[in-house]
């Protein structure tokens, strides 16, 4: 049974629970396996080594998350090959692949975690009773280490997109 976290984060005001650990920056990264397609599978330590931005997202079926999503996309070629952006949503990879195509999103990766919701329970940002995650990210540098952390307070409301690309350009140094 996951830890839960009661009061974490907010949703419109209202305190939600969130189920799995607070994730620190300093501590290694736990290793969790989602889906990129429905059939190929994505494993945090099986990817090249780069510094990797996890981004934790309700459902990129929303305005909040839409804009995120387009916002590192944007971004990502600024922080070159030495970086790769994650968008982590439990949207099934059918949805995320129609979104990315209907918005020219390319330069992330969409990975689905609808199936086991490894990353969800294992990042701490699970949404206890609603089945969507909270909104987060997480810097993880070359060796595995998380660098920067951040559970966004109110789940409708944007990251720290300067925090976490700065964490990012930290990273790949």
């Amino acid at each position: 049974m996951p830890e839960k976290r009661a009061g974490a984060v907010n949703m419109k005001g209202n305190p939600l629970t969130l189920l799995g650990p607070e994730i620190q920056a300093g501590s290694p990264a736990p290793d969790f396996t989602a889906l990129a397609s429905l059939t190929d599978a994505w494993t945090l330590s099986a990817q090249p080594a780069k510094v990797r931005v996890l981004l934790s997202v309700p459902s990129l079926d929303t305005g909040v998350c839409a804009a995120e999503t387009k916002r590192f996309n944007d971004e990502a070629a600024a922080l070159g090959d030495a970086v790769e952006i994650a968008v982590i949503s439990v949207d099934t990879p059918f949805a995320q692949g129609r979104f990315c195509g209907a918005e020219g999103v390319e330069n992330v990766k969409t990975i689905s975690d609808f199936k086991d919701r490894a990353f969800g329970t294992t990042y701490g940002v699970e949404i206890d009773g609603l089945g969507i995650y909270a909104r987060a990210a997480f810097v993880v540098n070359r060796g595995g280490t998380v660098t920067y952390a951040e559970y966004v307070p109110e789940v409708t409301t944007e990251p720290n997109y300067d925090a976490i690309l700065a964490a990012a350009k930290a990273a790949a140094g």
